[in-house]
Parts: structure tokens; C-alpha cells; sequence
């Protein structure tokens, strides 16, 4: 399995309206999408208190890096990573991505 994480330094101006609506439409092509499950997505809400200005973020597993390159390659997801890369500070700087093998569940 690979855990697909993604941290955003979203602008200021960005509403959490803004922000839902890209993480439902990532939420729903992860549904969509075979070897793709487990979207959780949202606000930080860490009692550390140590994000550094990364407050938004989301997770998607994929059963193997083939089903990670088939999302990141799908033209749904770079609308979206699009959208992210828009309302993020300066742009692809304001974006974290981590993708890390794991251990199925």
C-alpha cells in the first residue's frame, strides 16, 4: 500500500468553502478510481500547534504505485492538484506531498 499525503499552505483569501469543494471532488475521484480508497481530508486540528502554516491537508491510500500513477496521471486530479496550486502560497511552494509505503490495515 502507499499513503498518498498532501499538506497546503492555503492564501489567506482561500474560504474553507473553496477548500471542501477541491477535497469533495479528490474525495469523490479516490471512490471512483480502482486501488484507490481512504480519503480523509480536512483542517488541522493538532494540539501541537506545530504546522507551520500547513492548517489543511489530506490522505489517499493506493494499493501500489501503479494505482498512484494512474490518479496522478487522471485529468480529474490535475484539474483539482490545479486548483490546490491556485489557492496555495506561492503556488506549488505552499504544497507538501509525501508518499510513503505502508503497511495494509
Amino acid at each position: 500500500m502507499i499513503r498518498h499525503i498532501v499538506l497546503t499552505k492555503f492564501t489567506p483569501d482561500t474560504s474553507e468553502e473553496t477548500i471542501a469543494e477541491i477535497y469533495a471532488g479528490l474525495s469523490d475521484l479516490s471512490r471512483r478510481l480502482d486501488g484507490a480508497s481512504g480519503f480523509t481530508g480536512g483542517r488541522s486540528e493538532s494540539p501541537e500547534q506545530i504546522e507551520r502554516g500547513y492548517m489543511h491537508g489530506f490522505v489517499i491510500d493506493f494499493d501500489d504505485w501503479d494505482a498512484l500513477r494512474n490518479y496522478a496521471e487522471n485529468p480529474e486530479h490535475q484539474a483539482l492538484g490545479g486548483r490546490l496550486v491556485e489557492n496555495a502560497v506561492g503556488g506549488i511552494d505552499g504544497i507538501l506531498v509525501l508518499d510513503l509505503p505502508a503497511a495494509h490495515s
